[in-house]
């Protein structure tokens, strides 16, 4: 009795301490291990750090040039990438951003701050622009002529883009004279900065008017 018992016992000590290895093997590598690496909670973290980092932008964006340029200096080519942007809450509000990164979502940064400083109002009257007007920048000639209701904007390229994020229905216009689709953009702001000015000249001749 005493042999039996004494060759059972090894038996079951190694039957006892088995599982236990196999267990602490399984829970280090196991469904444990996982969610202390990459489970759930990897996952709320990884979460929140991208809500962080996304912001809810106040005017919607969109990119009128990109283009990759190169400036010589003494210890070779620098390359860097120019982007223009035109932004807009399509109520009223515009505005028109040039800028220059090492990245493409460098620049597009850049120019969204710069755009974001220069944002104008455009007067619209019976759902179009107060009066016909044009101007030149560069070599570019840009036309805008109001329109009736429901003609919607007859006009392309950068023009239409500016209108559009402004939010002016009823716009006709005409580019003559270049292609550069900067100097026509710039050409278009121009345009609709001199509505503002023409009307403070109307304001300031009736009050001299009412004057004398």
């Amino acid at each position: 009795m005493n042999e039996q018992q004494s060759t059972n016992q090894p038996t079951s000590a190694a039957s006892t301490k088995r599982p236990a290895r196999a267990g602490g093997r399984g829970g280090r590598g196991g469904s444990g291990g996982g969610n202390r690496r990459g489970g759930s909670d990897g996952g709320e973290r990884k979460g929140r750090a991208r809500g962080k980092t996304q912001q809810v932008r106040e005017y919607e964006q969109k990119i009128l040039d990109l283009a990759r340029v190169t400036r010589v200096t003494a210890g070779g080519k620098r390359m860097s990438f120019r982007a223009a942007l035109v932004i807009g809450d399509k109520k009223g509000k515009v505005g028109f951003g040039i800028a220059k990164g090492s990245d493409v979502q460098i620049a597009v940064e850049k120019a969204y701050r710069q755009a974001k400083k220069n944002v104008i109002t455009v007067p619209m009257q019976n759902e179009t622009i107060p009066h016909a007007v044009w101007v030149k920048e560069g070599s570019a000639i840009v036309l805008l002529k109001p329109a009736p209701k429901g003609t919607g904007l007859k006009s392309g390229g950068a023009v239409r883009m500016v209108l559009e994020y402004a939010g002016v229905p009823n716009v006709v216009s005409r580019i003559l004279n270049s292609s550069n689709k900067i100097n026509i953009a710039r050409a278009t702001f121009s345009a609709i900065q001199q509505f503002g000015k023409q009307e403070k000249k109307v304001v300031k001749d009736i009050e001299t008017k009412e004057i004398e």
